[in-house]
Parts: C-alpha cells; structure tokens; sequence
C-alpha cells in the first residue's frame, strides 16, 4: 500500500516562458542572440528582461525562477521527501502545472536548471521522449490540480492568515492535506486561489521568503514523524 503523504504546492510560481509580446523588445532579443535561442524558447527572467517587463500585468509576481529552483531544491532534498511522504508540485501563474517524481536530482546550478525548464515548457516533458518522465507539464488551474490529487483538506499559509506557531503546523496540516505556498515574489494570491483553501495561516508577523516558510514547515513536520 502506497503511503500517505503531504502535498506541497507551489501556486502562482514565477516561471514561464517570455510572453509573445515581449519577443521583439531589444533586451530580450539581445538575450536570445547571446544564447543562441530563440525568445519563445526562453524562460522569463527579470534580471535579464527588466526593461522589457515593465508594461507587463501583474510585472510584480512573474520573473523569478530562481524562487522555484530554491524552493524545488529544499522540498525534493528534505528528509520528508527522502522519506517517501511528499509531494510536489508547481503551479504557475499562467495555470500550467508541473508534475515531479519525487526521485528527481535537479540541477543545483541555476543556469543548468533556466535550460531544463525550457526544455520541459517547450516538449511538455523530461525526458521528451520517456513514457516515464521525471517533470511533465499539464495546463491545469490550481482547482483542477487539487481534484486531481484527492487533497483531503486545503491550507494555504499567507501574511492574509491567522498567526500560527510552528510547533502547531503538524496539528494542522495532517497527511493527505494540499500545503500552499507562493511561488511569487510579491503582490498577493489571486482570489481563485483563496477560494480553493480551507484554511490560511501565517507563521511570521513580517512576509517571508518563499524558501523560508518552506523550511519551516517542513522542518515541524519531519520533527512530528520522528525524521529529525
């Protein structure tokens, strides 16, 4: 019998290719000419296309990739995951998600990693042709990603939630429950992500990084199953 486990969302993530409007602006088309790409085939990044993003909408939540490879790279090395209880998952802000085997070594280094999200993107999956892939990509709403994996419960930590302490997360967050974090950088979650949440807590008086309440919350619960 498979083994019960927690679910870890990561909603609204910053990572997607450079929208079509964007393909023609000088930094973006100076980027794509440095890396022999073509833009479509580029991961968004505001430290690269800065200019370029300024007239975008919801600029303030979109390239950032690198939250995702450092949430990515704590959550598939914790001890919870190692343990055969987590799963994780990323949904992004244009409502794509992105399914992970649990035994997947992603690239620590971050350049490694922009080029394996822009393969996965564009083919859909990694490896593109395995019939068991270690990442795929589904356009899925974070609504139809909760269905799909039968979360028993929904609990969204935001600095919009009810102060919690840390040693009161396992008492709230049980096996089988959908764990939400933003995968963004600032702004808040959109209001259709609220409504599919049961519960928000916040853990600190002050917003934290996205890593951070990651850690947190899964450093409490391995210490509730007996791995620390």
């Amino acid at each position: 019998m498979a083994k019960a486990k927690y679910f870890l969302i990561l909603a609204e993530s910053s990572l997607e290719l450079v929208p079509k409007k964007l393909w023609h602006h000088p930094s973006v088309a100076k980027v794509a000419r440095r890396r022999g790409k073509k833009p479509s085939e580029m991961i968004l990044d505001v430290s690269l296309h800065y200019h370029a993003m300024k007239n975008l909408s919801r600029r303030e939540k979109r390239g950032r990739p690198d939250i995702v490879h450092f949430s990515l790279l704590l959550a598939l090395n914790s001890p919870l995951n190692k343990a055969g209880i987590l799963e994780t998952f990323i949904h992004t802000i244009n409502d794509y998600v992105i399914f992970i085997r649990s035994d997947v070594r992603l690239p620590k280094n971050y350049n490694r990693f922009v080029g394996l999200m822009e393969q996965l993107l564009i083919e859909g999956r990694v490896p593109p042709d395995s019939e068991k892939p270690l990442l795929y990509v589904r356009n899925m709403s974070i609504k139809d990603l909760i269905e799909n994996i039968g979360a028993k419960k929904v609990i969204m930590f935001s600095e919009r939630g009810e102060r919690v302490k840390l040693n009161k997360v396992p008492e709230i967050v049980k096996k089988e429950y959908a764990i939400i974090v933003g995968g963004f950088p600032h702004g808040d979650f959109e209001e259709e992500t609220y409504e599919v949440a049961d519960e928000v807590y916040s853990i600190f008086e002050e917003p934290l990084e996205t890593w951070t309440v990651i850690s947190r919350i899964l450093c409490a619960l391995e210490t509730h199953n007996g791995l620390l």
